[in-house]
């Protein structure tokens, strides 16, 4: 059963508004879990969004060249025979005005917006240990109250501006990718100075680099990347999809990383240098993220990852033209995949242009920014425009920002203090009633998003049904199962090459004082999905649930 459209005027504007959930975020994440909350159990939810718009991560990421670097036809809601039916993507990798699109598109099919309020950013979600409720502030002072609070704030979306002194004295203008001016930035006639290199560096440097007078970047950590080959979706693969999304969908589920294409039984020891160049060169003419899936241990087997990482660095040393350039390029410190790997439409081909240079600030670190522009210990470069590439506080930034606090007044922040501690990524002990969609500790940016994205919102669905027909007033994990859960990621993490990446943000590394703790589940998606299963088959194991 529907809420009644609300008087967004002034509801909560006086008192608390009340629903049986508040959301928090309206991407992927959020959309999904309203429509299951409300359409589904006939609940009334309340999404509280930041943005004027709908989108998550893709209403704020409208940098140059910003685009998914999943498969358009793999980067999709699932749930609904209709909505594929209804959307067909026009490129191989939709860029963010596409994603844009189909959100709203999804949104409007089921009259979403109605239970969305726009421009109310979260200053405050508190846990009321004597009414068992969530009280919600908006920064523009608007209180919400609701039996469960959900998080669909998302992985990658609070900007990492690093502390670089004298930026508040610079003369010209600069902007976080993660925080793009939606009217776009003319680069025209510009001198412009790129910090950061990793997968939205390598997709806007080309872009900018088109237009600039003048590009300068600035490369802290080598980055491999393999070339995207992205275009234009043929009517013949769009037939494809509608006619064989079961199967795909099915493919998604059950591979480690919830893509659409399934990791090559072989090792790469069983190949030949010469059948394993042949392969290599196969997937690098291809193109995206299916090169990692080449042989089945490039991410747990360092000898095997060095044959990957070798063909890629000597692909860098091809295409660019200057020997130096091309060895900054190609020193590369962390094995392939260890940290997130970008794909790239034309990144290493830019360095080939007269009007780029590149900068390592690892050999010759940034100083200071000055009115004029950066300076390293080899002089000043001289910029109009600075662009922080810098990437995100990742995963617990979102949730760190929103003065979380759970049973007696405690600080989710406290509780963080040594490194993020979840049960399953789903909840936090000494929360009561939240649920943290795609949370650390879940395999979340380790794998296609809205694959993991659906999983978790149809776990915490069920897990609400439950509660709510067996009259129960609240669920938290037992500190003891959180604990263990930690040791569980960390172990899978240790399983693989990811941890051998000391500068990843997976590790939290990218942001000064930072906890070094690995936070996403390295486990797979399919083995976690299943252990979410098993857990919830147990009646909820590792949860403790209070009735009324």
């Amino acid at each position: 059963m529907a809420s009644k459209t609300p008087d967004f005027t002034t509801e909560g504007a006086t008192s608390d508004a009340r629903f049986d959930a508040v959301i928090i975020g309206a991407g992927f994440a959020g959309l999904y879990q309203l429509h299951c909350l409300r359409d589904r159990l006939g609940l009334t939810a309340r999404v509280l969004e930041a943005g004027d718009g709908v989108g998550g991560t893709w209403y704020w990421n409208r940098y140059p060249g910003a685009r998914c670097d999943t498969e358009s036809h793999a980067y999709t809601y699932t749930f609904s025979k209709d909505l594929i039916d209804d959307w067909a993507w026009t490129e191989r990798y939709p860029g963010h005005a596409e994603i844009r699109r189909y959100l709203n598109h999804v949104a409007d099919m089921f009259d979403l917006k109605r239970d969305i309020r726009f421009g109310a950013r979260v200053a405050k979600a508190a846990y009321d240990d004597r009414t068992g409720l969530w009280r919600v502030e908006t920064e523009n002072g608007h209180h919400y109250t609701a039996k469960y609070l959900i998080t669909a704030v998302g992985c990658l979306s609070s900007a990492n501006i690093p502390n670089i002194p004298g930026l508040d004295s610079f003369a010209g203008d600069w902007y976080h990718t993660g925080q793009w001016p939606h009217e776009g930035v003319d680069f025209t006639g510009k001198r412009v100075g790129q910090i950061g290199t990793g997968s939205t560096g390598i997709q806007s440097a080309p872009v900018i680099a088109e237009q600039a007078a003048h590009l300068t970047v600035f490369q802290r950590t080598a980055n491999y990347s393999v070339p995207a080959r992205n275009g234009p979706l043929s009517d013949e693969f769009k037939a494809y999809v509608r006619k064989n999304f079961p199967e795909i969908r099915a493919t998604m589920h059950s591979t480690a990383n919830g893509h659409a294409f399934t990791i090559s039984e072989r090792s790469a020891h069983d190949a030949t240098p010469a059948e394993r160049e042949k392969i290599y060169e196969a997937a690098w003419n291809r193109g995206g993220l299916q090169f990692r899936g080449s042989f089945k241990d490039l991410t747990t087997d360092k000898s095997a990852n060095d044959t990957a990482a070798e063909f890629l660095k000597s692909k860098i040393r091809q295409v660019v033209k200057d020997p130096e350039t091309a060895r900054k390029l190609s020193d590369i410190d962390h094995p392939y995949a260890a940290k997130r790997p970008p794909i790239d439409t034309n990144y290493f081909e830019t360095f080939n242009r007269d009007n780029v240079a590149l900068v390592d600030v690892r050999a010759h670190p940034i100083q200071k920014i000055t009115p004029k522009g950066i300076v390293t210990d080899e002089g000043e470069v001289e910029l109009d425009i600075i662009v922080f590439a810098t990437g995100f506080d990742a995963m617990t930034g979102p949730l760190l920002g929103m003065n979380i606090q759970g049973r007696e007044g405690a600080l989710l922040k406290d509780s963080w203090r040594e490194g993020p501690k979840t049960y399953l990524g789903l909840q936090v002990a000494g929360f009561p009633n939240m649920f943290t969609i795609t949370g650390p500790g879940s395999p979340s940016v380790l794998t296609n998003m809205p694959v993991a994205i659906e999983q978790h919102v149809e776990w915490i669905t069920d897990c609400i049904a439950h509660m709510e027909a067996n009259g129960i007033a609240r669920i938290e994990p037992k500190a003891q199962a959180a604990e263990k859960w930690v040791l569980d990621v960390n172990a899978a993490a240790n399983e693989t090459l990811l941890p051998q990446a000391k500068h990843s943000w997976y590790l939290g590394a990218n942001v000064p004082g930072k906890p070094r703790v690995f936070m996403p589940y390295a486990g797979g998606m399919a083995r976690y999905r299943k252990i979410c299963a098993d857990v919830a088959a147990r009646g909820y194991e590792g949860f403790e649930m209070v009735r009324a």
